[in-house]
């Protein structure tokens, strides 16, 4: 897929908490990167504070988070709120893993986007961030 922008669309890849399972993430990583999106990756345990400073420090259009842990209920409300905190209205925060279909939804109520389960193609995801950046983010 084509960027009309003047520069790759920033995306940072993130694991949060004591979840040690990083192969998604890095195939995601990969695939966003072989789209021609600029991606930084974090790496493992990460705390939300430090994804969203990375993120600041970056510059990045968007955030996507990589649960399997379970702790998705306390790890996106937190990753938002401190993005509200620092004024960060027009960063997506994406994610995906194991996260159960009424969770999802009670996420993107509280401002979470597309919400990806095991089995989403790659090229799928890589859609939704490039359509999204193309809608909400100027530069």
């Amino acid at each position: 897929m084509s960027n009309e922008f003047k520069r790759p669309i920033r995306v940072l890849v993130a694991k949060v908490g004591l979840d040690g399972h990083d192969r998604g993430a890095r195939i995601i990583a990969t695939s966003l990167r072989d789209a021609g999106m600029e991606v930084i990756y974090t790496g493992l345990r990460q705390t939300p504070e430090m994804v969203v400073n990375t993120a600041l420090q970056e510059d990045v259009d968007a955030i996507g988070v990589s649960i399997l842990s379970g702790a998705h209920m306390t790890v996106f409300p937190r990753i938002i709120n401190l993005m509200k905190e620092k004024g960060m209205d027009d960063v997506l925060v994406t994610g995906g893993g194991i996260i159960p279909e009424s969770d999802m939804t009670e996420l993107k109520g509280l401002g979470v986007g597309e919400l990806f389960p095991p089995g989403t193609t790659t090229a799928e995801i890589v859609k939704y961030i490039t359509n999204w950046v193309h809608e909400h983010r100027n530069f």
